[in-house]
């Protein structure tokens, strides 16, 4: 009961010392096999068969003060526990067996094959013996288990070797590396790494417990005979950290799983420890976690053989199916993946690439590999002729050692066919004894010419100031080594990154200006460009270097660079009109749009808004012969020459009316405005419209500026300002001062909007048609004359833009526009005075005269007086004027030379004479005085000059007129003409002389 104790506590430790690092140098054996007259070293044979003769070795040192008992045992399976002659005993001590060795031959029917190395003692062989033929399983399990812990391991330690290669400076490299070596060796490095300092990654990374180890499937098939996937190896890889410390290989977690199997085989003598082999050439390095012990129970080593079964070969697959390798790299690396054995153990040798030249032409020699997962792959061992080096290419991949190269390479023939730019290579080799074929990769060998630029089925312009995809294809893209660009009239050139991607042919590639693309090339012979966006390149011509291997000289491609081309995201075609409307995006770009044999040119309004244009045929050329639903298809012309194609479907005819008559209610100015298009802002106009269809109900008339700023609309609801005559014949009236405010000025047109039926929502903006509804139209009435606020309109909703937002029952279909008026504001004139001296220059009084542009005494304009901006006062000097007539130029409409007529002043009132004529003449001067109606001073000369009354006062002798108050302070009266009495302001003139 004590000793049982003791080995359970024993046992214990022996579990917690398991979670160490397997990192103890344990003894050397050297083992070879020879199978068909072909004898390998160890770590070349991943498998072992029946008749195999194994060279086994203890290599331990003279000083070995312990005699160890190597024992070399093969096992058939759980359930049946080998014969006795299966077990073959070696005294590792005696003479010949430390200087010649000894030969066993595998027996038939053998499925494992394991080694024990054990202290010397009484005993010991028949101990062994009976404890393997008790329990075979459990040694047929250690066996696998053991194998593929070795597999695992040697994973790791050659992801930490090759990890080293890395300068720990350039984090850069090292993220590309670890991730190279992760690939090929099925592991997954700690990301957290990375996330590190650039001083502490490379430390992160080269610590063992850091990497995850990936399930290959390969290396457990090897070493699982029995139990196919049984194993517990790579489930406690992947899911179990050793007794929760997470600073160990992945792997020790299943090796706890060996030793608890070691452990429950102990006796009174033996305890057995895992040995796992590091092989290198013939060397059995072994390695344990646990030191061994000599006293009891002594430890007994267990070491892992090759299986005994058929040979798996390696299942390589190439990384990237597309990838071309280009033959005449400086260093040329094929991108292999899915057998990490092959890059982590010596199992596979003497690879070569073939290659599969066609028929006719030259037979190449085999070009030896070297499998490095530092580069990601297999390396190809440069032959003079594939080698040719570029002064700023990287250090390539180390030289191939001469003597694990293949074939050597033979003399080229002289050929008989071109060489081919583009070929096929298979990966060969040795896996152990067997050979095998892996996977067949395109290859390039010679540089591509014919340079050219294709699409992939859309556009493949380039467009300036923006990241877009431009492709280039030719024989062969493999051996692209650098892309510039170079911007028409500038000597800087900039690199442009490539990668070589899959094309869908589109169907116009077989084009003369596009070669076709042959269909037996790989998919990758396209190139995709990407033109950086922060590049200063404006729209031209490009300039493309393309510089590939073995070329002196670059190859020239020139590419056009484009602008941000329009998008058209609706065209607007009614049936029977001479409009079109776009609407998109980039809009001016488009010169013209081709509809058949009809070409639309943009109004010359051109671009009205940023999402909208209006095109229209020439004058002389008729309307299209087109109907409602009608399909068609239209060309858009770019200004730089490239052209889209559109989809149109004909609407409904548009609205059609015309002005039939117009009239302007008399103003009270005397300004006489000579173009019968002017209109006063105080007159009411009436004008009368002929629809060619019914003119509907609901059913707008939209009046605006030209520039769109102002704008009203009418309809037929009450005060809405229209009536209807008949059915195609409206009256509308315009209150201009009222509908635009007391600012308006400028030429207006009109057009009719008819809704259609369709409820959508709308938005009312200058230029864009409204799509009906009053509320809409009395918003935007009420919006132009400035009361669009939130007392008036709280249910006024705005968009993001600030235009008014409403929901109608139609949309707008809408006429052309046609002119209607020109808004002129008039100044008020009111007085005329001029002298009798027709040298002098007369005083124009009145208000708003900055309405004025010029003034002048004749309608030729010869000498006119020019009113300042933003004048202010209420008289001017101007020339004399004849007949009381000035010629005007208003601001409003300077083209159009406007009279003012002054009334002519009235003729003197001739007084009674009572005696003498002194009394007379004063009369005489008194009735000229208030004959003149004005309080005013007079400005004219007392001999004899005239003054125009005011424009006001009639010059009929029944007007009234004043007189100056007898109080002297100014005050008039008013005094019948006819009835003049006595003046009461004191007279001047001395006094009569009485009769």
């Amino acid at each position: 009961m004590l000793l049982t104790a003791s080995l359970l506590l024993f046992l214990v430790c022996q579990r917690a010392s398991a979670d160490a690092r397997f990192d103890l140098v344990g003894p050397k054996i050297d083992v070879r096999v020879t199978r068909s007259g072909v004898t390998l070293p160890i770590a070349a044979v991943p498998n072992l068969q029946p008749g195999d003769r194994l060279w086994i070795h203890p290599d331990l040192p003279p000083t070995q003060s312990v005699k160890y008992l190597l024992i070399v045992v093969f096992l058939r399976g759980t359930t049946n526990p080998p014969p006795p002659e299966w077990f073959t005993r070696i005294e590792t001590w005696q003479k010949s067996v430390r200087e010649e060795g000894m030969f066993i031959t595998v027996p038939q029917e053998a499925q494992q094959a394991v080694m024990f190395l054990a202290p010397e003692t009484g005993g010991d062989f028949s101990t062994l013996r009976s404890a393997v033929q008790g329990r075979p399983g459990a040694f047929v399990r250690a066996s696998q288990d053991l194998l593929e812990a070795g597999f695992e391991e040697a994973r790791i330690e050659r992801y930490i070797a090759d990890i080293r290669r890395v300068p720990p400076a350039d984090p850069a490299e090292l993220q590309k590396h670890s991730d190279l070596l992760a690939r090929t060796l099925a592991l997954k490095p700690n990301a957290d790494c990375f996330k590190r300092s650039v001083d502490t990654q490379f430390t992160c990374l080269t610590q063992s417990g850091s990497q995850i180890v990936l399930d290959d499937g390969h290396g457990q098939t090897i070493s699982d005979t029995l139990n196919g996937p049984a194993s517990d190896l790579i489930a406690q890889a992947s899911f179990t950290q050793a007794a929760g410390g997470g600073l160990y290989s992945a792997y020790v977690g299943a090796i706890v799983d060996v030793v608890r199997i070691m452990g429950n085989l102990h006796t009174a003598q033996y305890q057995y420890i895992p040995a796992i082999s590091f092989p290198q050439a013939e060397q059995m390095n072994l390695r344990l976690n646990t030191p061994p012990s000599f006293h009891n129970p002594k430890s007994v080593l267990v070491i892992a053989l090759p299986a005994v079964r058929a040979a798996v070969l390696p299942p390589l697959r190439t990384a990237d199916p597309n990838h071309v390798a280009c033959m005449i790299q400086p260093s040329v690396t094929l991108p292999v993946e899915g057998a990490p054995l092959v890059f982590s153990a010596d199992f596979a040798h003497n690879m070569v690439l073939h290659l599969n030249t066609p028929p006719g032409a030259p037979v190449e020699a085999d070009i030896p590999l070297t499998p490095d997962a530092y580069y990601g792959g297999l390396v190809l061992q440069q032959l003079p002729k594939h080698h040719v080096p570029l002064t700023d290419t990287p250090p390539g991949p180390r030289p191939l050692d001469a003597q694990r190269g293949g074939n050597a390479a033979a003399p080229a023939k002289k050929p008989t066919e071109p060489e081919p730019v583009l070929l096929t290579g298979t990966v060969q080799g040795m896996w152990g004894f067997d050979r095998f074929s892996g996977p067949t990769l395109p290859l390039q060998q010679l540089p591509g010419s014919g340079w050219h630029i294709v699409t992939r089925g859309g556009s493949g312009d380039l467009i300036a100031g923006k990241k877009t995809e431009l492709l280039l294809a030719s024989t062969g893209t493999a051996c692209v080594h650098t892309i510039t660009a170079r911007p028409n009239g500038t000597k800087a050139n900039i690199r442009i990154p490539f990668k070589a991607e899959p094309l869908t042919r589109p169907p116009d590639t077989d084009s003369a200006t596009q070669p076709p693309i042959d269909p037996s090339a790989p998919l990758s012979d396209v190139l995709s460009l990407a033109v950086p966006v922060d590049q200063n390149i404006t729209p031209g011509d490009l300039n493309l270097s393309i510089q590939q291997y073995d070329q002196p000289k670059p190859d020239e491609v020139a590419a056009r660079t484009f602008a941000e081309p329009a998008t058209v995201t609706s065209v607007e075609l009614h049936a029977g009109d001479r409009l079109v409307e776009l609407t998109g995006t980039h809009l001016n770009e488009i010169s013209q749009l081709t509809l058949g044999d009809l070409s639309f040119a943009p109004t010359s309004s051109g671009l009205t808004d940023v999402d909208f244009l209006e095109l229209t045929l020439g004058q002389n050329t008729p309307p299209p012969s087109t109907h409602q639903g009608e399909k068609l298809m239209a060309s858009l012309s770019l200004r730089d020459g490239r052209v889209l194609t559109v989809p149109v479907t004909v609407s409904a005819p548009r609205p059609s009316v015309s002005l039939l008559s117009k009239t302007a209610t008399p103003d009270k100015s005397i300004v006489q405005l000579t173009n019968p298009d002017d209109l006063p802002l105080s007159s009411q106009l009436t004008f009368t419209l002929k629809s060619q269809s019914p003119f509907p109900r609901n059913g707008e008339i939209e009046i605006d500026t030209l520039d769109g700023t102002l704008r009203t609309v009418l309809t037929l609801a009450p005060s809405g300002g229209l009536l209807l005559q008949d059915p195609h014949t409206v009256v509308a009236t315009l209150d201009p001062l009222r509908s635009f405010g007391p600012s308006a000025f400028g030429a207006l047109h009109l057009r009719a909007i008819y809704p259609s039926g369709m409820e959508k929502p709308i938005t009312t903006r200058p230029g864009v048609p409204t799509q009906n509804g009053e509320i809409a139209a009395r918003l935007t009435e009420d919006l132009s004359q400035g009361a669009m606020d939130a007392a008036a309109h709280p249910a006024a909703e705005r968009n993001p833009d600030g235009t008014l937002k409403t929901t109608t029952n139609d949309t707008a279909s809408v006429s052309d526009w046609v002119p209607l008026a020109t808004l002129v504001r008039l100044p008020k004139l009111t007085q005329l005075q001029c002298p009798a001296e027709v040298t002098q220059p007369c005083t124009l009084t009145g208000s708003d005269l900055f309405l004025v542009q010029a003034v002048s005494n004749d309608p030729a304009f010869e000498s006119p007086t020019a009113v300042p901006d933003g004048f202010t006062g209420t008289t001017l000097t101007v020339p004399h004027a004849s007949a009381y007539t000035v010629f005007l130029q208003l601001r409003d409409d300077p083209e159009a030379i406007d009279s003012a007529v002054f009334p002519a002043p009235p003729p003197p009132v001739t007084a009674h004479v009572h005696h003498g004529g002194a009394r007379s003449s004063h009369s005489s001067k008194e009735a000229a005085a208030e004959g003149s109606g004005s309080t005013a001073t007079p400005t004219a000369p007392a001999d004899g000059g005239t003054t125009a009354p005011a424009a006001g006062t009639p010059a009929s002798p029944n007007s009234p007129v004043t007189t100056p108050s007898t109080t002297g302070t100014g005050a008039t009266q008013k005094s019948p003409a006819t009835k003049p009495g006595p003046s009461k302001t004191p007279s001047t003139a001395p006094p009569a002389t009485p009769q």
